[in-house]
C-alpha cells in the first residue's frame, strides 16, 4: 500500500483514518514569542501534547499541519510533541504563507529579481518533500500557498508558481487558503495553476466553506479540485447552515470532493486570547463532538462522512507521480 510521510516518519496510508486537512498545531510570530512576557514554551508543548491526546480520544487519528513558512513553523518543536502522541499521526507541511510579498530571503533571487536565477522557492519545496526540512529529516506530504483579499499579488502569484512547480516535480498534494467569506480566489488560484499545467484534481481550494454559495462551490468543483469544508467553529455561519451547505453537495454528488477541519491551533499569537474567546467552538474536537452528529442529523449519511473524513484525505495524501 501506498505510505505518506507523517513527522514521526512513513505511515502506511491505511493508518491515517480519520483525518482533519487543514489544522494546525502553532501560528507563532518567531521573532516576538521569545521576548513576549506571556510565552511559556514549556506549557505550550504541554498544552499541545494534552490537546493532540484529546483528539485521539475523540477519534481523530490524522492531522495536516499546514503551518508553513510565515507561520512560525518549527518543526524540531512539532517532533518533540509529535513523539509524546505517537498514536496520532502528524503531517508536515511545505509552502510560503503570504498576502502580499514574498519574504526577503526570497526578494532579490529568483526570476526578475535583481539577482534572477532559478526560482530558490521551489527548490526548497521539493528539498523539503524529498530530504526533509532542515535538519530534522522529516518530509512534508503536502504543499500549503494562500491567496487574501489583496488578490494574486506579484508576490502570490509567485508563490503559487512555485507551489505548482513543486507539486508537478514530486506528485506531492496542494491545498490553499483563502478569504472568508470567500472571493473569487480560489477561482483565480485554479487558473494560475492550470497555467502551469497541474491537474486541478489533485489540490484542495481551502476554506471554501467560509461561504454558502454554491454556485461558487460548483464552479471550483467543475475545475476539478477538492473543496475545503475547514473552518467549522470559526467565523459568523451557523453550524446548521455549513452542514445544509455539505448536504446539498452531498446529494448532488460531490462527496468525493469534500473534505473537513477547523483550521484551529493550540495557540496562535496573531490575536489576544479573548478574541479566539469569542469562538466556544474553534477547537480541534468540534467535528467529531459536534458537526458529524448534525450531519447525520441533516440527513448526510455515515458512507458520506467516511467519503469525506477519511476516504478523501488518504487519496489525496497519497499523491501521485511527478508529471
Amino acid at each position: 500500500m501506498p505510505s505518506v510521510n507523517t513527522v514521526l516518519g512513513p505511515v502506511d496510508s491505511t493508518r491515517l483514518g480519520s483525518t482533519l486537512m487543514h489544522e494546525h498545531v502553532f501560528v507563532l510570530s518567531p521573532e516576538i514569542e521569545k521576548t513576549a512576557a506571556e510565552w511559556d514554551e514549556d506549557g505550550a508543548r504541554a498544552l499541545a501534547v494534552e490537546r493532540l491526546r484529546e483528539l485521539k480520544r475523540h477519534g481523530i487519528d490524522t492531522i495536516v499541519d499546514l503551518t508553513v513558512i510565515g507561520l512560525g513553523r518549527s518543526l524540531p518543536r512539532i517532533a518533540a510533541i509529535a513523539e509524546q502522541v505517537p498514536e496520532l499521526n502528524v503531517v508536515a507541511a511545505t509552502g510560503v504563507y503570504t498576502y502580499n510579498e514574498v519574504p526577503m530571503y526570497f526578494h532579490f533571487r529568483g526570476p526578475g529579481t535583481v539577482l534572477g536565477g532559478a526560482e530558490p522557492m521551489t527548490e526548497l519545496f521539493v528539498r523539503e518533500i524529498e530530504e526533509g526540512i532542515g535538519e530534522t529529516g522529516i518530509k512534508a506530504a503536502i504543499l500549503k500557498c494562500a491567496t487574501d483579499r489583496p488578490g494574486v499579488t506579484p508576490g502570490v502569484e509567485r508563490v503559487l508558481r512555485s507551489v505548482a512547480q513543486a507539486h508537478r516535480r514530486t506528485g506531492v498534494p496542494i491545498t490553499t487558503h483563502t478569504p472568508t467569506p470567500p472571493e473569487p480566489w480560489g477561482l483565480e488560484q485554479q487558473r494560475v495553476f492550470r497555467e502551469e499545467g497541474v491537474d486541478l484534481s489533485r489540490v484542495v481550494i481551502g476554506h471554501s466553506g467560509g461561504t454558502t454559495d454554491v454556485a461558487y462551490h460548483e464552479a471550483l468543483l467543475e475545475g476539478g479540485s477538492y473543496l475545503g469544508f475547514d473552518h467549522f467553529g470559526i467565523g459568523t455561519i451557523p453550524l446548521a447552515d455549513r452542514v445544509e451547505s455539505v448536504r446539498l453537495l452531498c446529494e448532488r454528488g460531490h462527496a468525493d470532493r469534500i473534505v473537513l477541519s477547523h483550521d484551529a491551533m493550540c495557540r496562535c499569537d496573531w490575536f489576544p486570547p479573548s478574541v479566539a474567546g469569542l469562538w466556544k467552538d474553534w477547537r480541534w474536537t468540534h467535528i467529531p463532538d459536534d458537526v458529524v452528529p448534525a450531519m447525520r442529523e441533516a440527513g448526510i449519511t455515515d458512507d458520506h462522512i467516511r467519503t469525506m473524513l477519511v476516504d478523501n484525505p488518504r487519496w489525496i495524501l497519497e499523491g501521485g507521480e511527478p508529471y
